[in-house]
């Protein structure tokens, strides 16, 4: 039998099982998918959890049960690539004869000292849940600093303020406006949001070090009753120990068919790859439609094309609380609450093809 191995079940290790099952799978093939908790996480929506507006439950569904596919609840603690094998914390090495590394990202903290130890985050459901707990816990009146003013530090804001409008929430941003990557319509009408409800921005910001209730701007110490920290992310550990070539976030640079160069039988999706765009679910899930492809070509021992469509994304939507929100679709920006109404139909729509 031949083994396939998918290391992670996020989007695109989900995409990946959705194209390959229940009868698209080689009868000699069998599938190993490894994750560290026992069902798929939506990470686009983790930010509604940690401000306490979702019960877990809303935001996960149970991986896909057909015979083909075996799941292993483990983390993943190295991979061998010359042996083929993953190794696992509680469970014997795991050999394969492809391998799908999936693993997500982790908080880029910047090397800002005390990052690590005293924020929180929403890089994963254990850090989500301990961000939850936390915030929803503070006294009325408590001070929230938000590190990171992109897409998931906006929409943690306004659902922290919509969750807890008891609270003093400050959302720190390096750059002269918020979502300055989208466009200058929609950095204007989050920026103005925030102000009309007393949520403070501050801009131009530069983290230099965080202690335990205190963050550092420009040196200046601030002092908060948590700190959430949303600047940037990085690849997965694992990944990031990889001894192949990598670009400064430690993401995965790919073959155009989306192996590691020297190993065709070795795929990263999601947030591990090295890609022209922005890492989202959308792109992971992309690009999981194009590892099928390839790998089915492989297995039935086709010749690949010379080339692959280029992956072209629909665009960007973000939630600004329950009734409003923003958008960049086909170049044109949305505000309000037809963006919102957008995305809500987006989540809805993937419920309902997994479940």
């Amino acid at each position: 039998m031949r083994k396939l191995v998918i290391l992670g079940g996020g989007y695109g290790g989900m995409r990946i099982l959705q194209r390959l099952l229940p009868n698209k799978v080689p009868k000699d093939v069998e599938i190993y998918l490894v994750d560290k908790v026992p069902y798929h996480c939506f990470k686009t929506e983790f930010y509604a959890l940690a401000a306490g507006t979702v019960p877990d439950v809303e935001i996960r569904l149970t991986f896909p049960n057909h015979s083909p596919l075996k799941f292993i609840n483990d983390w993943v603690t190295g991979i061998d690539l010359d042996n083929q094998k993953v190794v696992l914390k509680d469970h014997e090495d795991l050999s394969y004869d492809d391998l799908i590394i999936g693993l997500g990202c982790e908080n880029n903290y910047h090397n800002v000292p005390g990052a690590d130890q005293y924020t929180y985050g929403i890089q994963s459901i254990e850090a989500t849940r301990k961000t939850y707990n936390a915030l929803s816990n503070l006294p009325k009146g408590s001070k929230v600093a938000i590190i990171g003013a992109g897409l998931s530090g906006v929409e943690i804001a306004s659902e922290l303020y919509e969750s807890r409008p008891d609270l003093n929430i400050s959302l720190f941003d390096r750059g002269k406006m918020v979502l300055s990557s989208l466009s200058v319509k929609i950095g204007n009408y989050v920026q103005k949001w925030f102000e009309e409800r007393g949520i403070t921005v501050v801009n131009e910001s530069n983290i230099t070090k965080v202690e335990e209730g205190i963050l550092y701007n420009h040196g200046e110490p601030l002092q908060f009753d948590a700190i959430v920290w949303t600047a940037g992310i990085r690849a997965n550990k694992v990944v990031r120990d990889l001894p192949v070539k990598k670009d400064k976030k430690g993401c995965v640079y790919l073959t155009p068919y989306h192996n590691i160069p020297g190993y065709e039988n070795v795929y990263v999706v999601g947030d591990c790859a090295h890609l022209p765009h922005a890492p989202t679910a959308q792109l992971a899930e992309a690009q999981g439609d194009q590892i099928v492809k390839v790998l089915q070509m492989r297995w039935n021992n086709e010749p690949l094309p010379k080339t692959l469509p280029t992956i072209k994304l629909k665009g960007t939507l973000g939630s600004l609380g329950k009734k409003h929100g923003f958008g960049l679709v086909a170049d044109k920006s949305l505000t309000g609450k037809v963006p919102r109404l957008l995305k809500s139909g987006v989540l809805w729509m993937y419920k309902v093809q997994n479940s």
